[in-house]
């Protein structure tokens, strides 16, 4: 694999896609529309793909490549954690490690678990080096649901009664667990991975067999569970963007066509439908972009992020559900499609998500990184 050269001062731009979490396969359809809305006119781009086992490729149409799982024509890279010169090196056994392609920007396209979670974001902070999205701090925060919700209490921003359970409790104690998530009042109760999006692990269970069961389901994908009290509800989604003075999109509305937004129907079931921009009174649209831009705040977020609401139907009371901070970009995917609505096209979303990556590295740049004694 040649070393990537830059063209007419255009960026580099390594685009990370596929991954070891449950969310893989959804990876792969955001990568596609990622790497469809990269201007060629002003970036290179670098696919890297990230197997289910977690080998990192480059090379000619790694999309290709991962969709079939055949990495024969591909080289295995991969980054260092030395500050200075973000790059990409090829990793060959029995070859010297060699630099392939210096780095301008690392975009992520990596939901779940070592890719969202923080975990990817901490390398990249080693290496010093540009990428889209929120950092360590604010990845880990909205991934892990529980913490999240003890976040969100603490900023004094609505969330639903939730109980969180660990694996090990499961294990050694489960009529203690049923019991005590049945403390929270009548069925149904949602189940859910903590640190797992894209509607992967959930169920919604309305008996004490159904908990039983979609508590072991949720535990086989994450060692922390959370279980939230089923309410009648509509489900309202925001887009939002920037670093520290960030813009919320108009609200969006999830109509599932299963019972709730499952795995199927997001990404499966035609019946599910979207209405954008949502039909709710304005100042009710006001008050929820204002909560998501406090979430995104409140987590010290970067770049991007989608803040997903309920709206109970009986009481009219406005809930925060979740926060993405990497969204999926597929084709029914929200997070574009509200920009789209409030006036931002595809690649002019993407070329925004670049610069916020430069911006806030360029603040990270300018922090002090040593003191001695007797400085002022």
């Amino acid at each position: 694999m040649m070393t990537e050269k830059k063209q007419d001062n255009k960026l580099n731009i390594a685009v990370l896609f596929g991954g070891r979490s449950g969310e893989h396969a959804v990876s792969l359809e955001s990568a596609r529309f990622v790497l469809s809305q990269l201007n060629p006119e002003k970036y290179n781009v670098i696919q890297v793909g990230i197997t289910r086992q977690g080998e990192w490729f480059s090379g000619q149409d790694v999309f290709s490549a991962m969709l079939a799982e055949n990495f024969d024509s591909l080289t295995a890279v991969t980054m260092l954690p030395f500050p200075g010169s973000p790059a990409l090196y090829q990793v060959e056994e029995g070859q010297p490690v060699s630099k392939i392609a210096d780095v301008d920007v690392f975009f992520p396209v990596l939901h779940g678990t070592f890719g969202e979670d923080g975990t990817l974001q901490g390398l990249f902070e080693l290496a010093e080096a540009a990428y889209v999205g929120p950092g360590v701090t604010g990845s880990s925060v909205g991934m892990d649901k529980a913490v999240f919700f003890d976040v969100m209490r603490a900023n004094q921003i609505p969330v639903v009664d939730t109980i969180l359970v660990l694996r090990s409790e499961l294990e050694s104690g489960l009529e203690d667990v049923l019991d005590a998530v049945e403390a929270l009042g009548d069925y149904p109760y949602f189940v859910k991975p903590a640190n797992l999006g894209s509607s992967v692990g959930i169920s919604k269970v309305r008996s004490r067999g159904d908990l039983m069961e979609g508590l072991m389901e949720a535990a086989a994908y994450d060692r922390r569970v959370i279980v939230q009290k089923g309410l009648n509800v509509r489900e309202i989604e925001v887009s939002v963007m920037g670093n520290d003075q960030p813009q919320a999109s108009v609200c969006g509305e999830v109509l599932p066509g299963e019972e709730f937004y499952s795995y199927e129907a997001k990404y499966h079931d035609d019946r599910s439908r979207t209405v954008i921009p949502a039909d709710i009174p304005e100042a009710l649209s006001q008050r929820i972009r204002a909560l998501a831009v406090r979430a995104y705040q409140a987590c010290d977020l970067a770049g991007l992020a989608r803040v997903d609401f309920f709206i109970d139907r009986d009481s009219g009371e406005v809930y925060l559900n979740e926060l993405n901070t990497i969204p999926g970009f597929t084709r029914i995917s929200m997070y574009p499609m509200l920009w789209k609505a409030s006036g931002v096209d595809n690649m002019d979303l993407i070329d925004h998500l670049v610069a916020y990556a430069l911006e806030r590295k360029a603040q990270r740049d300018a922090t002090k990184r040593t003191f001695e004694r007797g400085q002022a």
